[in-house]
């Protein structure tokens, strides 16, 4: 009997000291699109990425600092505190939209990010860079710039860049909510599980 309580506790440390071992963890640093924007924040797919991580065999510990409406410079702003508080294994970003909704020049949002992306590996972590793109409200060369700079800076700083998710949700209109801006609840599911996947070739 003490044999077998002893195995036991060696075989529960073990995974224990396993699961420890190979966990990580993310910052989420965004707006609107992941901050569970006018839903309960339980239902938002950062809440539901861990275990869609774990799915794909990475247990990380995913802190959401998501604000409704930040731009680039508004995430620069925050980025040490939360690089400081919370010493990340990767970061991912998930800005801009509001800057390109607003017509802010591109010049301004890719030297806000890459400020963000070389703050992150000062910190040791890795950054990951989300695509976003923008509605041709202020035309077409602005759009295609717009889009353009997220290519260029994961090139020129040699990191990841994952693809925009929003593109794909909003070709359902039943997970998007009738501002046509933003998913809705039922989308967070999907987004959760797309995100996962993306990461999964990233994490190590």
């Amino acid at each position: 009997m003490i044999k077998f309580v002893s195995l036991l506790f060696s075989a529960l440390f073990a995974l224990l000291f396993s699961l420890t071992v190979n966990s990580s963890t993310l910052l989420i640093v965004g707006d609107s699109l992941s901050a569970g924007y006018q839903m309960p924040v339980k239902q938002s797919w950062p809440v539901l990425l861990p275990e869609q991580l774990k799915r794909q065999g990475n247990v990380v510990e995913v802190i959401n600092a998501s604000i409704s409406g930040d731009t680039t410079g508004n995430g620069l702003a925050r980025l040490t505190i939360l690089l400081t508080r919370y010493q990340p294994d990767y970061v991912l970003i998930e800005l801009g939209a509001n800057d390109g909704l607003r017509g802010f020049s591109a010049t301004i949002i890719s030297n806000n990010l890459e400020v963000m992306i070389e703050k992150i590996k000062a910190n040791k972590a890795l950054p990951i860079l989300m695509q976003i793109h923008v509605p041709t409200n202020y035309g077409k060369r602005y759009s295609d710039a717009f889009s353009g700079l997220y290519a260029t800076l994961s090139t020129q700083q040699n990191i990841p860049l994952m693809p925009f998710f929003l593109e794909y949700v909003i070709t359902q209109p039943q997970w998007m909510m009738s501002d046509g801006l933003h998913p809705n609840i039922k989308a967070q599911p999907w987004i959760a599980e797309f995100v996962a996947k993306e990461l999964s070739k990233i994490i190590k």
